[in-house]
């Protein structure tokens, strides 16, 4: 039996270029990895929000738009995660969805209080700067790629 194992640095071996070329076409395109469970968590986080903060009895227009625009965000990261190929080019919808939640208060919901205030503030600026990491990243391998 022939010894196929290698022992030390692949520097050397003679397929490394063949392997690292696969190694980049199974990564396909997941250069903002770390930004899809986070992303997620926002989207969980204001679609529970209404009834963390509660708001959702005396807003109940803005507990709606919390919640859809929760779910919106969480498929974003969803898609994100099984098709980053194709999702990226939504992540400056994602920006804009942030200062959308920023100003919804005032918008949506009827003489909004503190809590609800922050909270879409909170949430729609971790939404907007996930989304221009996104953005930014995917700008970068679409250079790069060409």
């Amino acid at each position: 039996m022939a010894d196929v194992s290698h022992r030390g640095d692949l520097a050397g071996h003679p397929d490394i270029s063949e392997m690292q070329d696969r190694y980049a076409r199974m990564l396909g395109g997941r250069d903002v990895a770390l930004v899809d469970g986070p992303v997620f968590l926002v989207g969980l986080a204001c679609a529970v929000s209404p009834w963390v903060v509660h708001f959702a009895g005396n807003q109940p227009a803005l507990a709606m738009h919390n919640l859809i625009m929760g779910i919106a965000i969480a498929v974003l990261a969803i898609g994100f995660t099984v098709m980053p190929e194709r999702m990226y080019g939504l992540s400056g919808a994602m920006c804009a969805m942030g200062v959308w939640m920023i100003i919804a208060p005032w918008i949506v919901g009827s003489g909004p209080d503190a809590g609800v205030i922050w909270t879409n503030i909170i949430l729609g600026g971790l939404t907007f700067l996930l989304g221009l990491v996104c953005t930014v990243v995917a700008m970068r391998s679409s250079r790069t790629s060409m």
